[in-house]
């Protein structure tokens, strides 16, 4: 038996009121609503509403018309095709669609009772849901995570971690939504820690085991015939994610770090020097900023006396310009003491200002050490009105997006200007950190403004993009980065990045870094990035050319991206697409966690081991390899040995794929056609 604290089973839930698409029930652990909320999607919440409400949720549709059918022993919710049947004793549901049952609570009984696990509990911390999962019925999404892309048999947290890797279950970012291509979807709509036990063996391999740490326990159920319709109406619920600007979906080049104005200026005069195609450079927290005052929105004038000469100098060679930020104050600059008289910086237990110590055990010689801080508190109106118009004389020194770094360092001990504990705030904050830098990139710079973000949580589509944090520099940290990249995808959010050349311990190797570099460009967006040199020149001669090539490609491939983010805006669908969401009719696929395909027409296999071997499942149908034109045969696994200089890129039959010219930034598009040809494979062929 889970040992859970305090736990108590709902009973029994007595029907009340019934209006317009919601009904009104008691339990005798207090209030349940439950809403006809959307089409295909209800609505359960259990408690009186309480807690600050951050905005996850879209603005609510009206409730879809909702028939009540009540019994002694069970109430029937009908809405459209869709019903949802509370039984009692304990109280259990039931979510049926045209008869057909979708989801129900878990069937895993015990000698003396009908439930081993409770359908419906409160805990000591907030609530537990038990849910029933077919034999081999998989799992997907719950954010951010670095491991096998099928939930089934894992423990999940959703709790945003500094992971400092790609190595463990916790990561950056993290979504309590999770579907099933069965036909269901849920989202726990909470700012705080979930528990997911998806058929994990030491509680239920039969049953998905939530623990939501809150008051409420607000639970969507949603119904699609699609995983991609699923996606769909995540996105309805929780925000769309807008389109990105042209320029973001070509190249960004960094490291960590530059170390003076002088070091970053002949990195990038080398870019354009050598051809490396590139449009945005970007100053990690080191290269531009003075480490015992940050953050205070300050150029190091030790370092960078001119910040417009400097910046006016990147732009005359066609760069964007990004900087690193994140929302802490050290205690060493003045600000700190003025954000804490205002009340403007997250408090501990007496009211005082919270001073975060930064514990560097886990760094060592890596990074310098961190002065203590302040942490911004974006509940406060004020606070958060302060940080966004902070950024515009960044903006005026000639900076064009932020890096929000950072943001999962809220302790839970904390207490925010809403009156949230730490706790309770702590996966949410980098949302509202987000949010704040991306409205402020918005209203200045308008459909050109973008975030470059580590952490999220529920609704970070809505202030693109994130990209995965500090991978090791290995096979295994480009592997784990292109699963987190899908994960994250099948978590409802359709931009991702990672870090080209791996973040920490030691450069690549030069077929390890080729090999990131072609998963890189065959990615939603593309940065090199790393402790120490990751420019393709410190990599040998052949490596730099290959690289220059794939990086060119990169720019060739902008029309048919262009069109695949223009769809995700519009459907919720990634830009890259795990092959459980891209062929849900062909179970087989499933299992290739690996490869992906990228928009509708192209499929990826990044070579993730040395010696180029790669195997390739291509679903049913012909296929054709990207370069060659060579025909493949689909509904089967291909073990290919693919040249340094190739990637296992395959077009589906009847794809027509728009390529643009080879330029070394966006700006030299300007005037000139986008599409350059059109490569058609097989039936696309004329």
């Amino acid at each position: 038996m889970i040992e859970f604290k305090s736990l108590r089973t709902v009973a029994r839930a007595t029907c009340g009121k019934t209006h317009a698409g919601v009904a009104a029930f008691e339990t005798d652990l207090g209030p349940l609503e439950v809403t006809a909320y959307a089409e295909g999607v209800f609505r359960l919440r259990f408690g009186p509403a309480s807690g600050a409400d951050y905005g996850l949720l879209a603005p609510a549709p009206a409730p879809i018309p909702m028939a009540v059918e009540a019994a002694e022993a069970t109430v029937r919710l009908r809405a459209g095709d869709l019903t949802l049947e509370l039984a009692q004793d304990p109280l259990n549901f039931t979510l049926s669609r045209a008869g057909r049952v979708l989801m129900r609570s878990a069937t895993d009984g015990h000698f003396v009772r009908r439930f081993r696990l409770p359908p419906f509990g409160r805990t000591g911390d907030g609530w537990l849901v038990s849910i029933d999962l077919r034999s081999g019925e998989p799992v997907y999404g719950l954010g951010e995570k670095w491991g096998p892309l099928d939930r089934r048999g894992q423990l999940v947290v959703s709790r945003n971690e500094d992971a400092l890797g790609v190595n463990a279950e916790i990561s950056y970012k993290n979504v309590p939504f999770a579907w099933s291509p069965e036909g269901w979807g849920l989202l726990v709509h909470t700012p705080a820690t979930v528990t997911h036990g998806v058929g994990y063996a030491p509680w239920s391999h039969r049953s998905y085991v939530l623990e939501v740490e809150d008051a409420v326990m607000d639970l969507f159920l949603i119904s699609a015939n699609t995983p991609a319709a699923i996606l769909e109406r995540f996105r309805a619920l929780t925000g769309a994610a807008p389109e990105v600007p042209r320029w973001s979906l070509g190249v960004w080049i960094s490291r960590a770090y530059y170390k003076t104005a002088e070091e970053a200026m002949e990195v990038a005069r080398e870019i354009r020097t050598r051809r490396i195609p590139c449009d945005v450079f970007t100053l990690d927290g080191r290269a531009w900023l003075a480490v015992d005052t940050r953050f205070g929105f300050e150029w190091d004038a030790s370092r960078y006396p001119d910040p417009k000469a400097f910046t006016s100098a990147l732009k005359a060679m066609g760069f964007r310009i990004c900087a690193w930020e994140y929302p802490l104050v050290s205690v060493k600059n003045p600000l700190f003491d003025e954000l804490a008289a205002k009340g403007w910086l997250l408090k501990n237990q007496n009211g005082q200002a919270y001073r975060y110590q930064w514990d560097m055990s886990p760094f060592g010689a890596v990074l310098t050490p961190l002065p203590e801080s302040g942490i911004v508190d974006f509940t406060h109106p004020d606070a958060e009105a302060w940080f966004a118009a902070s950024h515009e004389k960044l903006f005026v020194s000639g900076i064009d997006v932020m890096k929000t770094d950072f943001g999962e360092q809220v302790p839970d001990d904390a207490v925010a200007h809403n009156g949230d504990s730490g706790r309770r705030l702590h996966n949410v904050y980098p949302l509202l950190y987000n949010r704040c830098t991306y409205r402020a990139t918005r209203e200045r710079f308008g459909q050109d403004g973008l975030v470059w973000g580590r952490s999220g949580w529920t609704g970070s589509q809505t202030c693109p993009i994130q990209w995965g944090g500090d991978p090791q520099t290995d096979w295994e940290g480009l592997a784990a980065s292109i699963r987190g990249g899908l994960s994250w995808g099948l978590s409802g959010v359709p931009y991702y990045a990672h870090d080209i050349g791996g973040f920490y311990a030691g450069p690549p190797d030069p077929e390890l870094y080729v090999r990131w570099i072609q998963a890189g460009v065959l990615a939603s967006h593309t940065r090199i990035h790393g402790i120490g040199p990751r420019e393709p020149w410190y990599f040998g001669d052949e490596a730099e050319r290959i690289s220059r090539q794939w990086l060119e490609f990169r720019y060739r491939l902008l029309p048919y991206l262009e069109e695949t983010v223009a769809a995700a805006a519009t459907t919720g669908l990634p830009v890259m697409r795990a092959m459980a969401l891209a062929f849900p009719d062909d179970r087989a696929a499933w299992a290739f966690d690996g490869q992906y395909m990228l928009g509708p027409d192209l499929l990826a296999a990044p070579v993730v081991r040395p010696g180029g071997r790669v195997s390739v499942y291509l679903p049913r149908g012909r296929w054709y390899d990207f370069e060659s034109g060579e025909e493949f045969a689909g509904g089967c696994v291909h073990d290919l040995t693919v040249p340094l200089d190739r990637a296992a890129l395959f077009a589906r039959d009847g794809a027509v794929v728009p390529l643009g010219p080879v330029v070394q930034h966006t700006g030299e598009l300007a005037g000139r056609e986008a599409i350059e040809e059109e490569r058609a494979f097989g039936k696309g062929k004329r």
